[in-house]
Order: C-alpha cells, then sequence, then structure tokens
C-alpha cells in the first residue's frame, strides 16, 4: 500500500512573502496586476510586492487588489447583514446590526486565521468556490453559527504586504546580504520608506548604497529612530550555494538586528542545489532558533514569461541572451505557483510560517493620511482666516468698483465646501507660489479645472472669471469626490526653475520633492534592446528602429522589419516582435514629472521614498500622478509653458518700443478686428495653440470674431469633439446651415452657447445633471470615467443611469443615446471649457503682438525656442513675408539673443529687452480696454531684429558674453584683436566664421574663415617656431548657392533668397507650380507642388491620413496624405527633404491643400545650390 501524497489532502494556505514587479526595473517580469490577478486566481491569503529599494509599484497593486476584492466583501456583506438580521430575529434584539461587527472592522480573513495553523489549513481549497465561507468568519458559538446558508461559500480576500527587498554590503570579506523587509505598521512603513530614500539618496539615479551597519548602528545621530528598522519584519533570502558558515553568519546579524522580527526565507526552485540548500538551512535555523519560512523569490506571474525574463535580464547585463550563460535563471520556477506545488515542495511548517508573517503585517496603504505643509499663514490667523482674507483682497483688486453679488455669492459658496473638505492650505500653498512667481515678475497663469473656480481667480491663480461664464466648480471640486483639487499653473519655461528652487528652499528637500514620472518602453526603445539581446545585427537593429515613426503606434512590426530585409517567416524575427510586443509598456525608469511637486507638513520621505533625479538640485519621489491621486496625495503642478516666455519677452519689447517702463497683458486692447482679420486667413504660424496644421484648416471655415469664438476654436480640433461626431454639427449651425434646436429649455441653458452642441466636458457635466438627474459628485465621476472608458472601460456603469434619468425625464430615447455617443468621444480627450479659456486668452495675446507688432513677437519667439511647431527658418520665412526686417548675426552688435534694431541704418543701435514687466498685479484681461497705445507719444519707427549669437551652432554662451562686454569698451577692429579682447579660442572664431557673424571685420565668410585660423594658433603646436607675417590669400567669394548651403549648415536658417526661389526654374521645367500659383487654381484641378518640408503629422483621429506642411518662397502648401498610400511611399514620406506631390487641389471655405495621389524625393534638387552661380535665377 503506498502512502498518498499531501496533495491527497486538503491544500495550505499561502501567503507570497517575495515578490517582485517589473518596478524591479529589468528584474521582473510582471506588471504588479498581473501579480495580484494571478495570486487572486491561486487562492493566495497575501501577496508581498518586494520591488528592490523600491515601492514604486505598490499603489498599482494596491488598486487591484481593491478592485478583485470589491466584489466579494460587498457579497459578504450583504449575507452578513441578512445573517444577522436572522439571528436578531432569533435571540429577539431590537437592533441586530450590534450583534457583531462589521466586516469593516472585522476582516473575514483575521478572525479565521486566528485558529491554529493546522485547523486554518484544513478549511482551504484550490478553487475559490472550495474556500470558507465569510460567515464562517464569526467564530464558533456565534449567533450566526445557528443559521444555515445555501449559499455559495465566498473565498477569502486577498491582502496586500508593503516591502522591499534589499542587498546589503557587508565588509569586502562576505558577500552582500540579500534581505526583506515588510512593513507591519504605519510606523514601519515610514520606516522602510525613510531607509529606502537613505540608500537612494547618497547613491548616483538608478542606484542604491546600503549597508548592514545602516540598520544596527547608523552613523548619522539623526536616523538613530531607523536602528533595527522598528515596527518592520525581516527576512533573511541566503544565496543557493551559500556556505553553512556564511549562512551562520548572516542568521546571526539577522537575529540581533531583529530579535524576535526576522524568519529565514527558504525559497526552492527546483534546482539540483535544493535538497543541500534546504539542509544547510534548517540547521542554520536549529542553531540560531531563527525560524524558517517560505518564500518564491518570485519575478514573474506565470512561467510562460520565461522569455521575458531571460531577455530583461540580458538587457540588465549589456549582453546577449546566448552570452549570458549561468546568469539566466535556471528554470522558469521564480512564478506563483499552484499551491498544490508548494505543498509538495515546502515542509508545512514553512509554509504555515507564511500565514504568521501575514498576520503581523496589518499595514495598509489606506492608513496614509495627507498633510499639508503648514508655514504658509501668518502665526494669528487660521488657514480658514486667512484664505477667506487674501480671498476677497484679491475680489477688491479685480472687481474695482464694487464686488458683484454673484461673485459674493460664488465665493462663499467656494469658500464653504473648501473649509468643510479642509482644503484651505492647498489653496495658500498654490498661493504662495503664484505670489513669489509674480514678485518676480515671472509670467504665470493657471489653467484647466482650476478656472472653474472664482477663488483661484480672487487669489490671481487663474485669470478667467468664472462667474462670468457658465463654468461648473464640480469639474474642480465636489464633495462626493474624495480626493483634492488639481490646480495646474504654468510658468515661462525659461524661468521656472526659479520657482522650482523657491519650493525647495521654502519647504527643504525632506519635504519637498517632484512627482515621478514612468518611463516605459516604447517601439523604438523596445525594437533596440531586445533586438540587442537577440544577438541581431546592429546595422539591422537601427535600420528597423529608424524605419518606426511615432505615428504606426504599437502594430506592424513585423512590416517595419520586412522593410528592412528581414525574412518575416524567421524565427529571429517572429521572436523579435514576440518579445518586443511583451516587453513594450514595462517600466523601464523613474524620470521627474515637467512639474508636479509633492510637499508634505513633515518629513516627506516618511511617505514616500525620495531619490535623486538625474537633474542637478532635483529629487524625486517613487510615485507618479496616478499613484498620488489614487492615495488622495496633495500634488502642486508647477509647469512649463514656452508661449508665456514668448509673451512676457514680446511685452518687453513693445514697452521699450513705445518708452514705457512696463507693458502688460491686460493693456492689449481687447477684440481687435485686425487680430480677428489675421486669424480667419489662418495666418497664424507661431501663434498659441491655433498655429498646428489642423487649427490652420479649421479657422477660416470656424472664422473666430471674438474671445469666446476662439475659446471654441481651441476646443474643438480635439479628440473628444472629433470623435464624438460635433464638429461639422457645430459648423453647420453657425453657418446657418442646419436649424439650432433643444429639447427642453434645461438642455438649452447647457449648450446654448456652443449652438445645441456639447464642446466641453463641462457641458456633459451639465447635460447629466439637468436631464438626466446626476448629482454634480455623479456628474465628476462620469467625467473622470470619460478620460479613462478606453483604457478601463468604465462608462459601460453610466449607460443605463444616463438612459434611464433622460427617459424619466421626458427625454426621446434617440436623443439620450446620441448624447452617450457623444460623451464616448469626450473618451478620447476633450477639453473642459476653464481650461480652453485660460488658452484662449494666450491664443489672442500672441496673435495681437503678431499682427501690430511683429518684429517684437518674432523676437520674444527666436529668443524662447525650441518651443512650438516651427523651427527658427520657418519662423524667419514668415516674417519676411510679413515685411519684417531682418538683421544678421553679426559680432560688432549682436547680443548673445535676438534683438530689436530702432534704425538698420546705425545697427548699433539695438535694444534688449530686461526691465520689469509689471505684472505683478492681478487683473482680468477680458475686463477692461487700456487706451494706452493711442496715448502715448510717437512711437519709433518699426524697428528690425538682430539676430543673436545664439543662433551660431557651435556657439557657447560664456563667450560670447565676452564678446558683448569687450565691445563694450570699443569696437572690434579686427579678427585678431577681437580674439585677443574676448579671449576666443578657435573653435569660437570658427563659429562666427562660419556663421558670417565676422563680415564686418574680415570682408566674406572665406576671408573670415581664414582669418579665424590664423588669429588664435595652436598653442602647443611649432611653439619655437619663427614667426612671419601672414598674408591672406585672394580667396573667390561663394556662390549664392554655396552661402545659403552654409547659412543652413551654421545657423539654420538664410535671410537671403529662399532655397526654392533658386530652383524655381528647375521645378517650373518639371512643372510643379508654386504656393501662390496653387492659390488660384479652381477646385479639383490636378496639380504638382513642391516645397521643403517643415512638418508632418498623423493625429489619432484622422483615421491614418498623413498632414504635410511644404514651405516655398511664397508660402506654405497642404498635403493630405491617405493611408493606402503612406504604406505604399512611406521612404518618400519619411526621407524626402525636398518634396515633390503630385494630386487634386481642394479649396473650399477658404481651405486648401493638395490630396496626394504620388509623392516624389525631390532632395536631390537641393545639391545643385552648391553649383548654382549668384547670378542664378
Amino acid at each position: 500500500m503506498t502512502t498518498p501524497s499531501i496533495s491527497s489532502y486538503a491544500l495550505p494556505r499561502y501567503a507570497e512573502l517575495y515578490c517582485q514587479s517589473n518596478y524591479s526595473f529589468l528584474q521582473g517580469a510582471s506588471h504588479p496586476e498581473e501579480l495580484v490577478q494571478q495570486a487572486f486566481e491561486l487562492n493566495y491569503m497575501a501577496l508581498a510586492i518586494t520591488d528592490e529599494c523600491s515601492v514604486a509599484g505598490v499603489v498599482r497593486a494596491h488598486a487591484e487588489v481593491e478592485r478583485l476584492n470589491k466584489p466579494m466583501l460587498d457579497e459578504a456583506e450583504r449575507r452578513k447583514k441578512i445573517a444577522l438580521g436572522k439571528a436578531g430575529y432569533a435571540l429577539g434584539q431590537a437592533d441586530p446590526a450590534q450583534a457583531v461587527p462589521s466586516l469593516a472592522s472585522s476582516p473575514v480573513w483575521l478572525s479565521q486565521l486566528s485558529q491554529t495553523p493546522s485547523s486554518a489549513s484544513s478549511h482551504s481549497s484550490i478553487a475559490p468556490t472550495g474556500s470558507p465561507s465569510a460567515s464562517a468568519s464569526a467564530g464558533s458559538g456565534s449567533a450566526l453559527s445557528t443559521v444555515p446558508s445555501t449559499e455559495t461559500p465566498l473565498r477569502l480576500p486577498l491582502k496586500l504586504i508593503v516591502g522591499s527587498v534589499f542587498s546589503l554590503h557587508t565588509d569586502e570579506h562576505s558577500p552582500d546580504l540579500k534581505l526583506v523587509v515588510l512593513a507591519q505598521t504605519r510606523q514601519g512603513y515610514g520606516n522602510l520608506c525613510e531607509f529606502i530614500t537613505l540608500g537612494r539618496r547618497r547613491a548616483t539615479k538608478g542606484n542604491y548604497y546600503l549597508t548592514t551597519s545602516d540598520i544596527t548602528s547608523p552613523a548619522d545621530p539623526s536616523l538613530a529612530h531607523l536602528q533595527n528598522l522598528p515596527e518592520c519584519l525581516g527576512l533573511l533570502v541566503p544565496e543557493y550555494g551559500s556556505s553553512y558558515e556564511q549562512m551562520l553568519a548572516q542568521a546571526k546579524w539577522i537575529a540581533q538586528a531583529f530579535s524576535g522580527r526576522c524568519w529565514l526565507a527558504l525559497t526552492l526552485l527546483h534546482q539540483g542545489q535544493d535538497a543541500a540548500h534546504r539542509s544547510r538551512l534548517m540547521a542554520v535555523s536549529e542553531a540560531t532558533g531563527v525560524p524558517l519560512v517560505a518564500a518564491g523569490q518570485v519575478q514573474m506571474h506565470v512561467r510562460s514569461r520565461k522569455p521575458v525574463h531571460d531577455t530583461l535580464a540580458a538587457i540588465r547585463l549589456g549582453k546577449s541572451v546566448q552570452e549570458c550563460g549561468f546568469a539566466l535563471a535556471a528554470n522558469a520556477e521564480r512564478h506563483l505557483r499552484q499551491l498544490v506545488t508548494l505543498a509538495n515542495l515546502y515542509p508545512p511548517a514553512a509554509l504555515e510560517q507564511t500565514l504568521e508573517v501575514m498576520l503581523q503585517c496589518q499595514f495598509n496603504l489606506k492608513e496614509l493620511k495627507y498633510e499639508y505643509p503648514g508655514g504658509i499663514c501668518p502665526e494669528n490667523l487660521s488657514p480658514t482666516d486667512y484664505l477667506r482674507q487674501q480671498t476677497y483682497a484679491g475680489a477688491q483688486q479685480r472687481f474695482r468698483d464694487a464686488i458683484p453679488d454673484s461673485v459674493t455669492r460664488q465665493l462663499e459658496y467656494e469658500l464653504q465646501l473648501i473649509a468643510e473638505l479642509e482644503y484651505e492650505a492647498y489653496f495658500l500653498t498654490v498661493y504662495d507660489i503664484v505670489k513669489f512667481a509674480r514678485a518676480q515678475g515671472i509670467l504665470c497663469q493657471g489653467r484647466g479645472s482650476a478656472a472653474n473656480s472664482a477663488v483661484c481667480y480672487c487669489l490671481g491663480i487663474t485669470e478667467v472669471n468664472p462667474v462670468l461664464g457658465n463654468n461648473l466648480f464640480e469639474r474642480f471640486i465636489s464633495k462626493e469626490r474624495n480626493e483634492p483639487p488639481d490646480i495646474d499653473v504654468d510658468f515661462e519655461h525659461q524661468r521656472r526653475e526659479e520657482v522650482i528652487q523657491y519650493i525647495y528652499k521654502k519647504y527643504g528637500r525632506d519635504r519637498a520633492a517632484l512627482t515621478a514620472v514612468v518611463i516605459t518602453y516604447r517601439v523604438k526603445s523596445v525594437l533596440r534592446d531586445t533586438g540587442k539581446a537577440l544577438g541581431v545585427d546592429p546595422i539591422i537593429i537601427e535600420a528597423v528602429a529608424r524605419s518606426y515613426h511615432y505615428w504606426d503606434g504599437r502594430s506592424n512590426l513585423m512590416a517595419r522589419m520586412q522593410e528592412s530585409g528581414l525574412d518575416p517567416t524567421s524565427s529571429v524575427a517572429m521572436q523579435w516582435v514576440y518579445l518586443a510586443e511583451k516587453i513594450m509598456g514595462f517600466p523601464r525608469h523613474l524620470s521627474q514629472h515637467p512639474g508636479g511637486f509633492v510637499m508634505s507638513h513633515g518629513p516627506l520621505c516618511r511617505l514616500v521614498p525620495i531619490e535623486n533625479a538625474a537633474m542637478e538640485n532635483r529629487s524625486v519621489v517613487q510615485w507618479d500622478k496616478d499613484d498620488l491621486d489614487a492615495l488622495g496625495i496633495l500634488k502642486v503642478d508647477v509647469l512649463a509653458l514656452g508661449m508665456l516666455s514668448v509673451i512676457r519677452r514680446a511685452l518687453q519689447f513693445v514697452a521699450l518700443r513705445y518708452g514705457r517702463p512696463f507693458f502688460r497683458m491686460q493693456d492689449i486692447p481687447l477684440e481687435d478686428s485686425d487680430t480677428y482679420d489675421m486669424i480667419c486667413k489662418a495666418d497664424t504660424i507661431g501663434v498659441f495653440q491655433i498655429e498646428s496644421r489642423a487649427q490652420m484648416t479649421m479657422l477660416p471655415r470656424l472664422r473666430p470674431r471674438c474671445y469666446y469664438d476662439l475659446v471654441i476654436e481651441v476646443s474643438i480640433i480635439r479628440p473628444g469633439p472629433i470623435q464624438g461626431g460635433m464638429v461639422h454639427p457645430y459648423l453647420r449651425r453657425r453657418q446657418g446651415l442646419e436649424e439650432i434646436s433643444y429639447p427642453s429649455e434645461a438642455v438649452k441653458s447647457a449648450l446654448e452657447r456652443t449652438l445645441g452642441v456639447p464642446i466641453f466636458q463641462e457641458q456633459v457635466m451639465q447635460i447629466a445633471m439637468k436631464a438626466a438627474g446626476f448629482t454634480g459628485g455623479e456628474a465628476d465621476a462620469l467625467r473622470r470615467s470619460m478620460a479613462a472608458w478606453k483604457r478601463k472601460g468604465g462608462l459601460e456603469k453610466f449607460y443605463n443611469k444616463i438612459i434611464d434619468g433622460m427617459l424619466a425625464n421626458g427625454y426621446k430615447r434617440e436623443f439620450a443615446e446620441q448624447i452617450f455617443r457623444q460623451i464616448q468621444g469626450f473618451g478620447e480627450y476633450g477639453f473642459p471649457e476653464s481650461h480652453a479659456a485660460s488658452f484662449a486668452l494666450l491664443a489672442y495675446a500672441s496673435s495681437w503682438l503678431k499682427r501690430h507688432e511683429p518684429q517684437a513677437f518674432l523676437a520674444a519667439l527666436l529668443n524662447s525656442l525650441p518651443m512650438g511647431f516651427y523651427s527658427a527658418s520657418t519662423l524667419i520665412q514668415d516674417a519676411k513675408r510679413h515685411e519684417v526686417e531682418i538683421l544678421p548675426v553679426d559680432v560688432q552688435v549682436s547680443n548673445w539673443e535676438a534683438t530689436l534694431a530702432f534704425d538698420a541704418a546705425q545697427s548699433a543701435d539695438t535694444a534688449t529687452a530686461e526691465p520689469a514687466i509689471g505684472h505683478t498685479e492681478h487683473t482680468e484681461h477680458t475686463e477692461y480696454v487700456s487706451d494706452c497705445l493711442s496715448s502715448q507719444p510717437q512711437s519709433k519707427p518699426k524697428p528690425a531684429v538682430r539676430l543673436g549669437l545664439n543662433q551660431l551652432k557651435g556657439m557657447q554662451e560664456a563667450a560670447a558674453q565676452r564678446i558683448v562686454r569687450a565691445r563694450a569698451q570699443a569696437p572690434f577692429e579686427s579678427v585678431a584683436d577681437l580674439a585677443r579682447r574676448a579671449d576666443l579660442s578657435r573653435h569660437d572664431l570658427n563659429a562666427l566664421a562660419a556663421g558670417n557673424a565676422l563680415e564686418s571685420l574680415a570682408g566674406h565668410r572665406r576671408a573670415a574663415l581664414w582669418d579665424a585660423v590664423v588669429s588664435v594658433p595652436d598653442k602647443d603646436i611649432l611653439r619655437e617656431a619663427p614667426v612671419y607675417e601672414t598674408v591672406s590669400p585672394q580667396l573667390t567669394l561663394l556662390t549664392e548657392g554655396q552661402s545659403m548651403v552654409a547659412d543652413y549648415d551654421s545657423l539654420g536658417l538664410t535671410l537671403g533668397r529662399h532655397p526654392l526661389e533658386l530652383l524655381r526654374d528647375t521645378l517650373s521645367k518639371l512643372r510643379f507650380s508654386s504656393s501662390a500659383v496653387l492659390q488660384e487654381q479652381p477646385d479639383r484641378r490636378l496639380v504638382r507642388a513642391a516645397g521643403i518640408v517643415t512638418v508632418r503629422q498623423r493625429p489619432g483621429t484622422a483615421k491614418g491620413v498623413v498632414f504635410v506642411t511644404l514651405e516655398d518662397e511664397y508660402g506654405q502648401i497642404n498635403l493630405l496624405v491617405r493611408p493606402a498610400l503612406v504604406e505604399r511611399q512611406r521612404k518618400e514620406l519619411l526621407t524626402s527633404r525636398l518634396m515633390g506631390a503630385y494630386g487634386r487641389w481642394q479649396s473650399a471655405n477658404g481651405v486648401q491643400h493638395v490630396i496626394v495621389e504620388r509623392l516624389v524625393n525631390l532632395t536631390h534638387l537641393l545639391g545643385q545650390l552648391q553649383t548654382r552661380s549668384r547670378n542664378f535665377h
């Protein structure tokens, strides 16, 4: 008779205590969510996420645990209430709910595990239906035990344990010690986070350094509270192959450091050394008294991830998989294994100890309570009183005559809700940051949902008065939404660092850090890394990676490989595609958020670990914005916006031109007809938000004539309105081609301002509230689901409520279904009206500057690059078409940045723009019209724009500043004088000569290059050689074409004739028309167009269509390339610098473009510029 195996009996309960996700970068091969889902399916009691020196993945795991447990906990609560009712009836109790504690206060697994481990394990089963029912949690003797239950038993909820694994340095003679640390309590979690911070902050980005003495005897007295990591558990993980002596020494160390809180982790991975490893570890356990506990050393959720695991290891080691050898895991056992497998592999006592560890780990991430930073209001005032005081002080500035009753009512409503939700400190924190920026003359403006707040408006955080519009405060703050509001503030991108350092200085680096951004594998990076791991030829790897374009998405990888010459049926190609698709989206490393700051009242590192950023003087937390939102932790977005830099610089130039101390945004005249004329013509290159191809196509059709039209224009070219089918109905109604109708007055009040078509997110919320009976909080939940429905499928739960609510209120089903389809469209990304209103202010201001002060606008744009859609070359060509005079770089007059020259004949009469902007008051842009321009004395003649030395490739700012300082003493007499007085290197002189900046000293470009060589001899060559007078040779002038090529090489632009002007005869012989000729062509005419490619775009809403913009000497030509042609002529589309297009001309309602039928690469014609004579026509 054979002895039955353990699998013949009931399965044990088990908690996995050592599990790494892919947030242990290039180690774990599964997402945290995948690990949680698999542990749940396998009926584990608990899962510890223990990424290396990190808790970056635990919030995602926590959210997934909450999601999986919720239906079961809800059902258990329902059954318990039924059972309580029966028990109460049986016992004659007046209040049956008092008979037994609630499920929330007495978790269902807690009372079951209070039994002895042996009795507990007898209840387990593989399948969830075989698990003990929730009613059993009441224990014997309860009134509930007398109530029979015939319902299907529920499985126990999965518990998440928060921890981390560390490799601790010991001494030079001993191997590193691997330690898993698990948080028992909130205090223990804080100790763990601070310990992680210690290791990360003392190392470079992405690394950490910790020693055993950091635990047993911290050198820094301020870290004494971390000694032996109180309220944390320690699991020693001896390496396979470690000797008994090594294990014993490490076990003695952990027994001393974690007395009574430590275990020896027994990891058995079906390897040949398992028996010996187990034997040695059991002997060590017996010798030290430290118990054994089973641990899986998990790095993937299923064994099929082994190829991914191996590939990640190869990437981490910088080798191919074939070269890694024994560095790879011997088998696929590092996955979450079946309970039956664990039962056959581990001693029962080791499995039972996992439950003991689990019971001692009571910390839950929901315990984290965020505390707002202090020190933001006077000592004699509470945050509530100070916020009220500053809000009404700001209101007096905004509304100088008297605060309107409507504003007062809104302020009181908001202040009451802010106080009720205890958000005063949040508002005051943002207010303090904005106040600092304005005091420093840094242009800033709040946007997003914060622009729905009258309090934000009065505090000067935002510039749009929400009371005048139809904005929805619930979009910003909702009593029913248990999370802090989100205030985004844009600052000038070139001065935002001043704001960031102010925050660090005010709150200290222990209380403030930037939010993380998880950098994930995208197509090009995953192709390169997996290709190297597979040993693919580097030339092929680069060819495949370069053939991919951003608009290809994640599909067609095999097609890209086939284009590069790989056989799609080969094993290498198939493996490459498989691994790339699996690893795509994996986290690669943590980076810093553009400006999301986390600030706290106490040490931030006890809330979340902090590590060094790659950028100097920056530190980041290990959680991204989604993690922080999930836990309700404050984040202030200190964002950078290039257009604010442009506007601030342009306003300074305008003040300089008119002799004013400052010129502000609110000094710009309102509703200027000339500005709107320019906008309607789509003459908006360089203008904020309305310079893209899609916006420029819409402008002649929508024809904005007022500020609110711009608000709509900014919003309508977004995926939400496009996918929701709102664009064409709005345009037809605006043009009088379609009747405007409303099914009710309630809907009319929400949609009247947009002609009955929902354009903004707030309108969708208003319809839900007014037509479907949603509360403000429910409407906001709908809005949040709109943003995530494609990713999380969260909209379906609102379908019935929307349809049923609208039917109940008398609306037709057809209209209700239409509204829901439009809501789904907004899931693609739609603008809130408040956000669009903020952006429209900047769009108008930049448009006015382009129309009325084009010289100031161009100089400001050049000094703010890189930003926007267009290069300096395109911006300059556009300015030249608007009769702006642009002067070349000249070492005798140019500063580092572009300046204004008020008298081109006297080129030294240049002006920089550095007076104070005078933007310290927060007044509303749309409130009054300044007459400052008409009241000023006669301004100087229109200035020219002098290009700065920063335009020269290879020119360093330090060298340029030396030039400016030396020139201030006296003009330069020669290149040698320049080199001597400004202490320039040959590299500096070459950069100046190549950009023709030495023309005033040396004549033409070739002579300047010669002088650059002889003016600064090599210091270490021919030191003792005799010196002779040098005579400049008679160098020939460059041809016009050669000068043009040299300009592009050294400056990236040319101030001479446009390249297409030199090639026009050649292009005409090939029957390519200029943009000027094309504009006169009738609709549907077959045409040929050619130009230099400036923009390629493939919007996600364009169904695969690619939009290309060409530039010639007269303007721009827009091409529309359909998907089939995109794939057929991919090479011509992506590689052409000078492109020709054959197609059909479309011209309607001011919108003109070529529907392309064939593309041709004409780049070779640019080579002719080198050989053309100066007299070429």
